[in-house]
């Protein structure tokens, strides 16, 4: 029986869509696995390639899948449980959940501090600063993506350290800083704009976790604040009463 005998009365990419979902639950498609090309999956299921197209943009919708351009669609891994915790490090919560972190400069400038930075940071407004936009991934999937900011005075040259060290901890280890904790952490929600979307591979309109926090030095001294900007549909905070 072709697909357009069954099921009367639900669309056709419906069909795709639902039996490719159905492969991911029963895990004939694992995390992380690229699928089947969309001739192979037309093929299938006897229909064209446009009703395959809209059945794997209804799933990315979804955040079932990913199309990467140029490489193909794959599955989503599993939501990442994002403990929320006075000492915060994305390279260990990722390394702890089986998967490999990474980070990536992309982009950085200097700046005047507003008076809201200053006061964050505990300097003068107008004082310099060091602004990095930085992307998280765990298995070459992005994760969020921050713009952090530092004092200039106390870390000159942080966004090529960044670039070098690819992780937050690993700089700050570098300018002699070995432990630090969070002062400070606000949640809210959002709407991915142009930018973020393209850098966190998401469709436009979809959702993201904003988390705007502040680091502090054992002596409790600002160290950066930063917002960051999670892929909603890749994460879970898990708050942690400690």
């Amino acid at each position: 029986m072709t697909m357009q005998d069954a099921a009367s009365g639900v669309a056709l990419w419906r069909q795709v869509a639902d039996g490719i979902e159905r492969g991911i639950a029963d895990g004939a498609f694992a995390a992380g696995e690229r699928l089947p090309g969309e001739n192979e999956i037309a093929e299938t299921y006897r229909v064209n390639r446009h009703t395959v197209r809209r059945a794997l943009a209804t799933l990315a919708e979804r955040g079932l899948v990913r199309a990467e351009r140029g490489s193909g669609t794959y599955v989503e891994a599993q939501r990442i449980a994002y403990p929320l915790r006075a000492r915060t490090r994305f390279s260990e919560i990722v390394g702890a959940g089986g998967r490999e972190p990474d980070g990536r400069l992309i982009g950085a400038s200097e700046e005047l501090a507003s008076r809201e930075l200053a006061r964050l940071l505990g300097l003068k407004t107008g004082a310099p600063l060091v602004r990095i936009e930085a992307l998280r991934l765990a298995d070459r999937t992005p994760i969020c993506v921050g713009s952090i900011w530092f004092g200039a005075e106390r870390f000159p040259d942080a966004a090529r350290v960044y670039e070098r060290m690819r992780s937050m901890t690993r700089l700050l280890a570098h300018y002699g800083i070995r432990d630090f904790r969070r002062a400070s952490t606000r949640i809210t929600a959002g709407i991915a704009d142009a930018t973020d979307a393209a850098r966190l591979d998401l469709a436009l309109g979809r959702p993201v976790l904003v988390v705007d926090s502040t680091d502090v030095d054992a002596e409790g001294m600002p160290l950066l604040t930063k917002r960051t900007r999670f892929a909603a549909e890749r994460v879970e905070f898990v708050v942690e009463n400690t």
